[in-house]
C-alpha cells in the first residue's frame, strides 16, 4: 500500500472514530439528561428516544469499517490448523470476497432504501428529522466496509494496527 493510500486510511479511521467518540459522548450525555429531567423534574426530554436511536445507528455504522479493518469481529478458527498457511490464506481470501460481495449487496439494498424514504419524506415522529440522510449514511458505511474487505484480498495483511 502507497504512503499516500496508507495516510488517507488513518485519516479515514480518526475521523470515523472521532464521529463514533463524539455520538456515543452525546448518548450519555443525553441520557443523563433525560432521566435527570424524569425524576427531578416528571418532564422528560422530548424527542430524547429518537435521538438515541438516530445516535446509535450513525455509530454503529461508522464504526463499521472500522471493526473489519482491525479486524475485531467473530472468527472461528477451528479448522485453521486443518488447512496450513498457504491454505489458511486462501481461506481468508475467500472469505474477505464473499464478505465484499454480501456488503457491495447491502449496500446496494440499503442505497434503493434510501431512495424510498427520501421519495416518501419519512421523518421521525416527534422531532420530525428527515430520515433518508440516515439510510444513504447508512450504505455509504457499508460500501466502504465492502472496499475494506476488496482492499483485504490484496493486501491481507493490512489492519488497523499495523498502518498505524
Amino acid at each position: 500500500m502507497s504512503v499516500q493510500a496508507a495516510a488517507i486510511s488513518r485519516w479515514l479511521d480518526h475521523l470515523l472514530g472521532f464521529v463514533a467518540s463524539v455520538i456515543l459522548f452525546a448518548l450519555m450525555l443525553l441520557t443523563f439528561i433525560d432521566v435527570f429531567a424524569r425524576y427531578a423534574f416528571n418532564h422528560p426530554l422530548r424527542g430524547a428516544f429518537e435521538m438515541t436511536e438516530i445516535m446509535l445507528v450513525v455509530s454503529i455504522f461508522a464504526g463499521l469499517p472500522l471493526v473489519s479493518r482491525a479486524d475485531e469481529h467473530v472468527t472461528m478458527d477451528f479448522i485453521d490448523h486443518l488447512l496450513g498457511r498457504r491454505g489458511t490464506a486462501r481461506l481468508q481470501q475467500v472469505v474477505q470476497v464473499i464478505c465484499a460481495a454480501i456488503m457491495a449487496l447491502l449496500g446496494w439494498l440499503t442505497w434503493l432504501k434510501a431512495d424510498k424514504i427520501a421519495g416518501y419524506g419519512d421523518t421521525t415522529d416527534v422531532l420530525h428529522v428527515p430520515i433518508a440522510p440516515f439510510v444513504y449514511f447508512m450504505a455509504l458505511m457499508i460500501f466502504a466496509t465492502g472496499l475494506v474487505h476488496v482492499a483485504k484480498v490484496f493486501y491481507p495483511g493490512i489492519t488497523r494496527a499495523n498502518m498505524l
